[in-house]
């Protein structure tokens, strides 16, 4: 009996995929035959939920997943994937691509997965290209290019190395900072050059 395999991804532990274990529910899988794997990038070669899934698949099963991008970012890799579902005879169906629902056990579904993998890689890229962009144009122009905020003022540091240069232990100064003794001395070295 062939069955539908479910597979469902969200990036951070902050959101949830109730949503798209709805959407494949909806497209017919089972409860018990649906995976999915919270916080974990399409980056990522090792998912635990994704292994799973595939492990579970047997030859006239589908995977079945709500967009490309749950299943991975490298066109590479989506078309590697889509190839040893292909040589176990397991299709592959994503439900929303380019509009409509494809499924790779046809010879156009096969032939809109390619193309579709390569447009999703290639917006990825551009998604990069602007990113890298954007940050070199807030570099130039001095404007905020994100980061984690300095928690200490230079004022404190500068007291830091006082209470230093008078004798005071680095150990304990870092301590009282919160930080680690080798952060202490870059960021003294760091105020003092900025003077």
């Amino acid at each position: 009996m062939t069955k539908l395999i479910g597979y469902a991804r969200v990036s951070t532990k902050a959101q949830d995929a109730d949503r798209q274990m709805q959407d494949l529910l909806v497209a017919g899988v089972r409860r018990d035959d649906l995976y999915v794997d919270h916080g974990m990038s399409g980056a990522l070669a090792k998912r635990p939920g994704l292994d799973k899934a595939i492990e579970s698949l047997h030859p006239n099963d589908t995977l079945v997943i709500t967009t490309l991008d749950r299943l991975g970012r490298s066109t590479q890799k989506m078309l590697e994937l889509a190839e040893e579902l292909r040589e176990r005879s397991i299709g592959l169906r994503v439900l929303n691509l380019g509009g409509g629902d494809v499924d790779t056990h046809t010879p156009m579904g096969a032939m809109v997965f390619t193309v579709m993998a390569a447009l999703a890689q290639m917006e990825l890229e551009i998604k990069r290209e602007r990113i890298a962009d954007s940050l070199a144009k807030r570099h130039t122009t001095g404007g905020d290019i994100g980061g984690r905020r300095p928690a200490f003022t230079d004022s404190q540091i500068r007291t830091a190395a006082k209470l230093s240069q008078a004798g005071e232990p680095a150990t304990p100064i870092a301590k009282d900072l919160g930080m680690s003794r080798v952060t202490l001395y870059r960021r003294i070295k760091d105020t003092e050059s900025s003077i």
